[in-house]
């Protein structure tokens, strides 16, 4: 005969058990999630007679994204070949200790926007690794977000095919 000491005993570990599933259920869920936005986390890259490639898949929006490194700082870059120039929040320039330099304005696609110019001594997107790119720092940016513009994809080869881009770099 079970006494409520005991049932009450059962029931929170019945209840235990729900929540541990559920938080386990959720952190599984979330990377799922973060893989689908973006399936560009680990990038690998290959180096074949000094030119080096990285493939990077396409988001289920439709967009390439690729982690990568802006003066040794973690970020997540989003490819876009209508910026001119690698454009960064104030809160990635701040951590990656970007300098602001002149004062400017930009079209974005928010409408124009006050920005300052700023090199980015190294960026690196998997193993091609780029120097002194001119890039600008954009206050009204997601903290998040950093473009990957045009003083960068002009220095590499890039095409697209069945939702795989692929960047090389030849010797520079």
């Amino acid at each position: 005969m079970n006494t409520p000491k005991t049932e009450f005993k059962y029931l929170l570990i019945f209840g235990a058990f729900w929540v541990v599933l559920i938080l386990v259920s959720s952190h599984f869920l979330g990377i799922w999630d973060e893989q689908q936005r973006n399936p560009n986390q680990q990038l690998v890259s290959q180096t074949d007679n000094g030119v080096t490639e990285v493939e990077l898949q396409a988001s289920r929006q439709g967009h390439y994204l690729a982690n990568g490194t802006i003066n040794s700082r973690e970020v997540t870059f989003i490819l876009d070949t209508g910026a001119t120039l690698v454009a960064v929040s104030e809160e990635v320039a701040q951590q990656a200790g970007l300098p602001r330099g002149q004062r400017g304005r930009a079209q974005t696609a928010a409408g124009t926007v006050d920005v300052w110019s700023t090199t980015i001594d190294e960026l690196r997107v998997g193993g091609i690794r780029f120097r002194n790119v001119s890039a600008t720092i954009n206050p009204g940016m997601d903290p998040n977000m950093v473009l990957l513009g045009m003083s960068v994809l002009s220095q590499v080869d890039f095409s697209q095919r069945d939702g795989v881009l692929t960047l090389r770099q030849s010797p520079q």
